[in-house]
């Protein structure tokens, strides 16, 4: 069975900074693109970063230049380094990633961490 489990979330002030962590395990090839969302309350659940098995990087605006994901493909790691919080990156953040297997690939969710920004 894979699992995806993340660590790192907690209560920060504003302008602080935040490290995510991700871990892979179970029975698979290897990992395509990794990734961390994030959802607010009330919101839908939404792309903060990726980042593919070669290193490429995409960032949607709203963290652009204050967030970088990184991966450790030999530990099957992810992380998000999370800088210059602001009360708005108040969310659950999801790590997610393309398994592959033998002759197929599926889509893996962790269980969320909350990461609270206060003002």
């Amino acid at each position: 069975q894979v699992q995806l489990v993340e660590s790192g979330g907690g209560l920060v002030q504003t302008g602080g900074s935040l490290r995510l962590s991700c871990a892979a395990s179970g029975s698979f090839l290897r990992i395509g693109i990794m990734a961390w969302y994030r959802q607010a309350p009330g919101k839908e659940r939404e792309l903060v970063a990726r980042i593919t098995h070669f290193g490429s990087t995409n960032y949607a605006d709203s963290v652009k230049g204050r967030f970088a994901i990184s991966r450790d493909n030999a530990n099957n790691m992810v992380y998000l380094q999370m800088n210059s919080l602001k009360p708005e990156d108040t969310a659950v953040y999801y790590c997610n990633a393309i398994m592959v297997t033998m002759g197929t690939s599926f889509n893996q969710w962790g269980q969320g961490t909350q990461v609270t920004v206060s003002s």
